[in-house]
């Protein structure tokens, strides 16, 4: 017992500051928001387009856009473009309450909006959620899981997941919500008592990610279910799943942040 107080006191705090901190360090892989540069887009390349697995590029008259509710963040586009048009740059605040919003161009904002009234004004203290997972393979279901290990500890923001959507607050979804899961999420969504809030976590529950337009699944749950966040990724950084957390709930305001 002594020796485990003292390894607990030499290893001192170790919940992350964030966000009264700086948010902690990103890995040198982290590929966080695309940037665009159209002066760099040559007129007669769809390079970018013809590699993009999810076909979450298209050509615009001033350059690329690249919708990340599609994009797997797998960098195909940014090894095929010779001009270095596209780059993914180390924003990690990446959630939208629009799905229109996940699309970026040149000259979209920097992160899009993500508050949500309801949820600021209910659920701001205390937001339990029942984790669906619809068909994923389980690394978006990981990575939010990790927010409840030690150094994330999002409980202490009264964020929690719950065993029964009759105790929740709304849904977090992830997977692209296959056939066999159409009418479980259908029946778990009625479950939680109203006002309810939904969130689509990875790109799998916002589209369908590699799996988009296959007939055993749905393309993600916003054709099911009303969804109130959209956090984008293959699989989101816990860090962005935290921040698009945060500012749903307005524990995080992120015009003051940047």
């Amino acid at each position: 017992m002594f020796a485990i107080v003292k390894t607990r006191a030499r290893q001192k705090h170790r919940t992350l500051a964030y966000p009264s901190g700086p948010a902690p360090e990103l890995p040198p892989r982290f590929a966080g928001r695309p940037v665009v540069a159209p002066s760099r887009c040559a007129s007669d390349c769809a390079g970018c387009v013809a590699v993009c697995p999810t076909k979450a590029i298209t050509r615009q008259a001033d350059g690329p856009e690249i919708d990340t509710g599609r994009c797997l963040f797998c960098r195909a586009c940014e090894q095929a473009c010779p001009r270095k048009a596209i780059r993914f740059g180390r924003e990690y605040r990446l959630s939208a309450a629009r799905r229109e919003d996940l699309r970026v161009h040149a000259g979209s904002p920097e992160c899009a909006a993500a508050r949500n009234d309801l949820a600021a004004g209910l659920f701001r203290r205390s937001l339990k959620l029942r984790q669906v997972s619809a068909g994923g393979c389980n690394a978006c279901e990981a990575d939010c899981n990790v927010l409840g290990t030690l150094a994330w500890d999002m409980g202490r923001f009264g964020i929690q997941f719950v065993a029964s959507p009759r105790h929740a607050d709304g849904l977090l979804i992830t997977g692209p919500v296959t056939q066999n899961m159409h009418e479980a999420l259908l029946k778990t969504y009625h479950a939680v008592p109203a006002p309810k809030i939904v969130i689509a976590v990875g790109a799998c529950s916002i589209s369908g990610g590699p799996y988009i337009d296959h007939p055993e699944q749905h393309n993600g749950a916003a054709g099911i279910v009303p969804v109130d966040l959209f956090v984008p990724g293959c699989p989101p950084h816990p860090l962005t799943i935290l921040d698009g957390l945060l500012t749903l709930l307005g524990r995080v305001d992120r015009d003051s942040a940047e």
